[in-house]
């Protein structure tokens, strides 16, 4: 369901009417938004079917709204209630982080009209704010705003399978629940979390106001993975979940062996489906595969699957999947024994229905993809990059950046991915494995492209760190530059902010596990904006965390809390 707003002119086209709630947990009025069909349906208009099937919409009368008393009525009402214009109520909604890097594309770029550059250097940490959860986080928080309500909840799921509501500005608890038992390392080959619960970033659909997460639960003396769908409002999980995903694959005759698979990428929602991505535990131990599961959220019983065919080959990036359009891409790492190339080291795009296609289009390997099999240099530890810049012809040029632990970025025509060696352009850009997830943002029709590592062509040495930021230009050949380098003392998955999605881009990242401290550079030259503040430093984050934004505070999250940044 698209955030876009209910207009408040009478000239402008209904995107369905509007329910007036009380919710208990934001103790203000909620409002939700039903389909257009749905919606006409109640109000006597009903739609129309042609030949080909489409739904017809009832007749506007010259692009004005059909004349339904009752709609205005209630559209009036509920204006008086709030004390507000209709345009405020989209607006207000704006503001929410759905998914990992606030969008299926994982761009990682926020827009925040009040964060200026100058702004920036007065952003300080916010001592109100309590935010306490219930063990380790890895999973970067969402944050949902109800289209209407002036309080808005910070959803943050943990390694103790709890999932957390706080009230986004004073970070008191709204609700709580339990998932179940988290996995015990007692239980597994190898691996580095214990316990282990829900590592991979939850996403929120809109559609159906719900957080869905894949939580590993350990029940009778073994490991489950199970896909819960949770009301946004209380926490109560949503009839028809939650799944079992070895059960569920079963019954399609897959096998899935939850003790070796690991879900550490973000979940992403797309047309109605579902899709969560796995690789395995640290230390490449069982037999796990890359995997990329598919749930219909209507109907949760229906499930696809899509596996590496060697084992390992896993989906490790924080990001996990990139999605545009009617396009899948992932990023998978070493297999093992592979003879002949079976799906490791590679970028594949998936479509909807995550059938193998064997089109050299739809795929791309390095060369030397057994090499970095033997050298455990994943291509897979971020996920791809989208990108669009501009080319010769004054038009847009559709790309896709794969940066590897090998120290590579490999730029990729997004339309022929390539088959294997069948890349646009190779560099190297850092000198030391590149992790964690890259955020995009263009300026003069340029990409720029930020990612935690030591750039390998840094313009100056004083600024050599652990931010390096990218420049791709389009073209017959299209080009890898470094545009800056950001001294920063640690490391985790940068996100940018502009003022209108293009003006004045800040690049934000954490000095996790270094300084523990948050940073900003201006977008174009790379000048340090803020250096993370007077005050103690931050305590429990990891490499992995990456931070959001919203119209008045960036959140980061970290073991047993979450810190708030006001500016």
């Amino acid at each position: 369901m698209n955030r876009g707003a209910v207009a408040a002119s009478p000239s402008s086209r209904p995107t369905g009417l509007i329910e007036v709630r009380r919710s208990a947990t934001l103790g203000q009025h909620a409002f939700a938004f039903r389909s257009n069909a749905q919606a006409w349906a109640e109000a006597g208009q009903g739609t129309e079917m042609g030949r080909g099937g489409r739904g017809r919409e009832p007749s506007l009368r010259g692009n004005h709204w059909p004349a339904k008393p009752m709609v205005i009525l209630i559209v009036l009402v509920v204006a008086t209630i709030l004390g507000t214009n209709i345009s405020g109520w989209a607006q207000s909604a704006e503001d929410s982080v759905l998914s990992f890097h606030n969008s299926v594309d994982r761009s990682g770029k926020f827009t925040v009209p009040g964060l200026t550059w100058d702004r920036a250097r007065s952003v300080h940490a916010d001592r109100e704010f309590r935010g306490k959860v219930s063990g380790e986080v890895y999973a970067q928080p969402l944050h949902w705003r109800a289209y209407g309500a002036s309080s808005s909840m910070l959803l943050v799921a943990t390694e103790t399978n709890k999932v957390h509501a706080l009230d986004a500005i004073s970070g008191d608890e709204m609700w709580t629940r339990s998932l179940g038992a988290p996995v015990d390392h007692s239980l597994l080959r190898c691996g580095n979390i214990d316990p282990l619960g829900v590592t991979g970033t939850p996403v929120i659909d809109e559609s159906t106001g719900a957080i869905y997460l894949d939580a590993f639960i350990e029940e009778s003396s073994a490991p489950h993975h199970r896909v819960f769908a949770l009301s946004l409002k209380d926490g109560s999980t949503v009839p028809g979940w939650p799944i079992d995903i070895a059960d569920t694959l079963r019954e399609g005759r897959q096998t899935f062996n939850a003790r070796d698979q690991n879900e550490r990428g973000a979940l992403t929602s797309v047309d109605g489906t579902l899709y969560v991505p796995f690789g395995g535990h640290l230390g490449d131990c069982g037999d796990y595969h890359g995997w990329v599961v598919g749930v219909s959220l209507k109907d949760p019983g229906r499930i696809t699957g899509w596996s590496t065919r060697a084992r390992g080959g896993g989906i490790w990036a924080p990001g996990g999947i990139s999605s545009i359009g009617q396009s899948l891409f992932v990023a998978t790492g070493n297999t093992f024994n592979a003879p002949t190339w079976s799906d490791g080291e590679a970028v594949v795009r998936l479509s909807p229905d995550l059938h193998r296609s064997n089109d050299r289009r739809d795929y791309f390997a390095p060369t030397n993809w057994h090499a970095l099999d033997l050298e455990d240099a994943d291509l897979g530890a971020t996920n791809p990059v989208i990108l669009d810049v501009n080319n010769q012809h004054g038009g847009r040029q559709a790309l896709i950046l794969a940066l590897g632990k090998d120290g590579r970025g490999y730029l990729l025509d997004r339309n022929n991915l390539g088959g294997i060696g069948g890349g646009l352009a190779t560099e190297a850009v850092s000198k030391r494995p590149i992790l964690a997830a890259p955020a995009v943002y263009t300026i003069a029709g340029d990409a720029f492209v930020a990612f935690q590592g030591r750039g390998e062509r840094c313009p100056s040495r004083a600024l050599d760190g652990e931010l390096t930021v990218l420049k791709i230009s389009g073209g017959p050949h299209p080009t890898i530059s470094t545009a800056w380098c950001g001294a920063v003392p640690g490391a985790s998955s940068p996100i940018v902010t502009t003022t209108d999605g293009q003006s004045e881009p800040i690049v934000w990242v954490v000095g996790a596990e270094g300084d523990n401290r948050l940073h900003g550079f201006r977008g174009d030259n790379g000048e340090p904006l803020f250096n993370g503040g007077a005050g103690p430093a931050m305590a429990g984050l990891h490499h992995f965390q990456t931070l959001i934004a919203t119209k008045d505070r960036l959140y980061i999250g970290a073991d047993q809390r979450v810190y708030a940044f006001a500016f």
